[in-house]
């Protein structure tokens, strides 16, 4: 198993970018569909400054194409999963809205597409952008550069190595 995370734990960064590209993808699709109808109408019309699903599509519309991007990756997509959470309780989970009784559950209400974008921008929201991203650009601590700086003169302290559980009964 060791020798597997081993190989695996190369692939984050990469992989962590194709998630989030393909996600903020998604979800500037699902945004396109309510504003422009593109690439297949939505479920009815939506008029401009219509509540919410109007104001839902601009979010996910504009949020998408910076999580695409990696352009303020952690912020947008903690705006997402909010937006993603808001759009489960008040669409999928109607006695909050005043609706009739249905179920909680994601997998008889509806809402499993809902529930996944809002644990994948959370997701995101935590873990940044990866290495294929403008914020991996933009900021050098975001390529893990600002702290090799040393003040000349002294000599910058070793890294105190800490150990796993496991590390702690080897001898």
């Amino acid at each position: 198993m060791a020798n597997l995370d081993a190989r695996l734990a190369g692939y984050h960064s990469p992989v962590l970018s194709a998630f989030r590209i393909i996600f903020g993808l998604l979800y500037t699709m699902h945004g396109s569909q309510k504003l422009f109808e593109w690439p297949i109408p939505a479920a009815g019309p939506i008029a401009v400054g219509d509540w919410p699903m109007w104001w839902a599509g601009l979010i996910e519309f504009v949020l998408g194409i910076m999580i695409t991007l990696g352009i303020f990756t952690r912020i947008a997509a903690f705006i997402a999963s909010g937006e993603m959470a808001f759009a489960y309780f008040y669409q999928h989970w109607p006695p909050l809205s005043g609706g009739a009784k249905a179920s909680f559950w994601p997998i008889a209400n509806g809402g499993e597409l809902a529930v996944m974008f809002c644990f994948a921008f959370l997701l995101l929201a935590t873990t940044g952008a990866g290495a294929l991203a403008v914020d991996a650009r933009r900021r050098p601590m975001a390529r893990g550069t600002a702290g090799t700086r040393t003040v000349a003169g002294t000599a910058a302290p070793a890294p105190r190595r800490r150990g796993g559980l496991f590390d702690r009964f080897r001898r």
